[in-house]
């Protein structure tokens, strides 16, 4: 058997096991598209921590739970004759040739710019009035950011050079710090959300990604903090009775060990 016949035989043993745990379980029964939302979001979320890792069995195994999931929701939308499974694929197939003509006709793309921009130019022919309407309104803040950046760099409203992009973060920095001696709170609120999306579109600028990025700080702050608790409970102390020079030892000592 080859490696595709052996994908397509497991592809075709979840969607006989969909079939039968739909109508066997009474908990999978009873799920709708609206009642796997949250779950399918949570299993996204721990694709990405995995990812984060580099841990490639997590990965794998993540990366089943989210085909479940796709399976589920085309199994339910069959029940009402809606979509099926042949459908989702036939469309997304569909879709991925129309939009790489440079693969699949004539349209020549030299870079990875020209691939965006001309995919965001079938998007309007295909019917958008907007090239931001792709970007998900319930997307985390930081990543539409990114997104909506991206896609009106897309469509040539950019800056020229990164040093631009840094001069405008400075910009807004020293915007945001007038506005906190002001202590206009609302004012405030609105120059650092712009200091924020400065900062953001200067990441894209120098090939980082944001959300990735603070990501690892989060896990970094979590881990070194966690050592510091340790260090304080092997002192018989509570970090609330100690000083903060006291713990500064333990975080100092912290870096050893979670860089």
């Amino acid at each position: 058997m080859s490696k595709r016949e052996k994908q397509l035989k497991a592809f075709s043993e979840l969607l006989d096991i969909m079939d039968k745990i739909r109508t066997e379980c009474p908990w999978d029964r009873k799920q709708t598209l609206q009642s796997l939302r949250h779950l399918t979001i949570e299993e996204t979320y721990e694709l990405g921590d995995a990812i984060l890792d580099n841990n490639t069995d997590e990965i794998k195994k993540e990366l089943g739970d989210l085909m479940l999931h796709i399976v589920f929701y085309a199994k339910i939308a069959s029940e009402t004759h809606a979509f099926d499974m042949a459908d989702v694929l036939n469309g997304i197939n569909e879709k991925l040739i129309h939009r790489h003509p440079h693969v699949f006709g004539d349209f020549v793309a030299e870079s990875e710019e020209d691939v965006a921009k001309n995919w965001e130019q079938l998007k309007l022919k295909e019917g958008r009035k907007s090239v931001l309407e792709g970007v998900p309104r319930s997307l985390p803040a930081m990543i539409k950011a990114s997104r909506i950046q991206d896609k009106a760099a897309s469509a040539g409203f950019d800056w020229d050079a990164p040093e631009q992009v840094f001069e405008k973060v400075q910009e807004e920095i020293e915007e945001f710090h007038n506005e906190v001696k002001n202590k206009d709170q609302q004012k405030i609120e609105a120059e650092f959300g712009d200091v924020l999306f400065s900062l953001i579109n200067y990441a894209r600028f120098i090939k980082v990604d944001p959300e990735s990025a603070l990501e690892r700080t989060n896990k970094k702050f979590i881990e070194r903090f966690q050592y510091l608790e340790k260090e304080a409970a092997k002192e018989g102390k509570s970090l609330a009775s100690m000083s903060l020079d006291e713990m500064n030892v333990h975080w100092e000592k912290s870096k050893d060990f979670f860089k």
